[in-house]
């Protein structure tokens, strides 16, 4: 069925009883000619990309939860392309590009709200850090503005541009940037691959790939043996509980991310705002909430749920900078399991097993990355090449040294 003004009008003539479930609910097949282990925002979108830009239908996608319950609904929903170092600004411009027409593409209300992104600096030093961001931004094409604190004002005039410790001086804006809702962009590529004929397997958990002579050949799960071709892990945080079952140690470690909704207040952010003296960011969604989080627990763990000591950390750098919302009741808060990689930037590659490929290492960069993490890794899947927008995010970069460390914080992935 096809989402729509008319399906909506006839729907409502009909009393909404003869909406169709957005997705079937299949049993396993026996075989698959690819098997991706993950049903998060990644998994979804590479099924979809596999399905519609290569016209590949054999494909089952492992989801040990429910879709939606997983990562890909335990996040913050910005979407942005402002990065720095030369591997990544193409990859997250390609995804950018992509989120722009990607509601009239899959045919799914995503929510996305280019309301742009603005990163404060609070010094000399980072203004000049954030101007050659924005230089970098520019030889590749992405579009930015530097302002100074009146041009920030103007925007954002309820911030403490005051602080006695972390006083604004300007930002960077991306008025490309913005918000989506998260669980939503899940739903959406779900509901398109299934329409292309995907398999979508939820509650079914990978417990063990089967390796033979050097190639695998399919997945053991708790609903069987499933037969497959080529396998991709996409599984974010729980990737290397994933990829040991293949004799595969990875260059990631899994940490806790907390994010944190309020209770719904009248219009107050305009944009999405980051807190450059720290890591906080915070937006406003569409039902009036405010929805921000800050820096990793700093202790890897797969469980998803924060610690106190993060809640605190998080809100003394919401009122470092925002001291507006202190009587603001927070409603409700979540973790979600970051896959953290030595250099802070992605992975998406083959592996040596035979038929095995890699998507991992998101960090903080998940959900922006969605669609063109989708793109990228059923492109890599169906060709057996590497897309040129991702050429620098190979796993091989840690033994050659060209690795992307945006932060420049070295190799500890809790830092990035």
């Amino acid at each position: 069925m096809k989402y729509s003004i008319f399906s909506l009008l006839q729907q409502a003539f009909r009393d909404q009883k003869d909406w169709t479930p957005a997705w079937r609910d299949p049993e396993p097949q026996p075989e698959y000619d690819i098997v991706l282990i993950g049903g998060g925002g990644h998994g979804l979108a590479t099924a979809y990309y596999l399905a519609k830009e290569h016209g590949l239908k054999n494909i089952a996608v492992l989801e040990k939860g429910y879709i939606g319950g997983g990562s890909v609904g335990r996040n913050t929903t910005i979407v942005r392309s402002n990065y720095q170092e030369p591997g990544n600004i193409p990859f997250y411009e390609l995804s950018l590009k992509l989120w722009e027409g990607l509601e009239q593409d899959f045919n799914y209300n995503a929510m996305m709200s280019q309301r742009g992104v603005l990163n404060l600096y609070h010094s000399d030093s980072q203004r000049d850090e954030y101007a050659r961001r924005g230089n970098a931004m520019a030889m590749h094409g992405v579009p930015g503005d530097l302002l100074d604190r009146d041009g920030v004002r103007a925007l954002v005039p309820f911030l403490d541009f005051n602080n006695a410790r972390f006083p604004i001086h300007g930002g960077l804006l991306q008025k490309r940037g913005g918000t989506a809702r998260h669980d939503a962009v899940a739903w959406g590529f779900a509901r398109g691959a299934d329409s292309r004929g995907v398999d979508i397997l939820q509650n079914t958990e990978a417990k063990q790939l089967r390796i033979e002579s050097g190639h695998v050949i399919g997945v053991e799960t708790n609903r069987g043996f499933i037969k497959a071709k080529k396998i991709g892990i996409v599984a974010a945080g729980n990737t290397t509980r994933v990829a040991e079952t293949a004799g595969l140690r990875l260059p990631i470690e899994s940490y806790v991310l907390q994010a944190f909704v309020s209770e719904a207040i009248k219009p107050l952010i305009p944009c999405v705002v980051t807190f450059g003296a720290g890591h906080f960011y915070i937006s406003q969604s569409d039902k009036g909430g405010l929805v921000f989080g800050a820096s990793l627990d700093f202790y890897t763990s797969y469980a998803a749920r924060g610690n106190l000591p993060g809640v605190e950390d998080t809100i003394e750098e919401a009122m470092a900078i925002m001291p507006n919302i202190s009587r603001v009741r927070l409603l409700r808060h979540w973790g979600g399991i970051m896959d953290m990689s030595m250099d802070g930037s992605p992975i998406i590659d083959k592996t040596d097993i035979g038929g095995l490929y890699l998507n991992c290492g998101w960090c903080y960069g998940g959900f922006k990355a969605t669609p063109g993490s989708g793109f990228c890794f059923a492109h890599l899947i169906a060709k057996d090449e590497t897309h040129p927008a991702a050429k620098a995010l190979r796993l091989n970069r840690f033994e050659t040294g060209h690795v992307i460390d945006e932060a420049g914080t070295g190799a500890q992935p809790n830092l990035h």
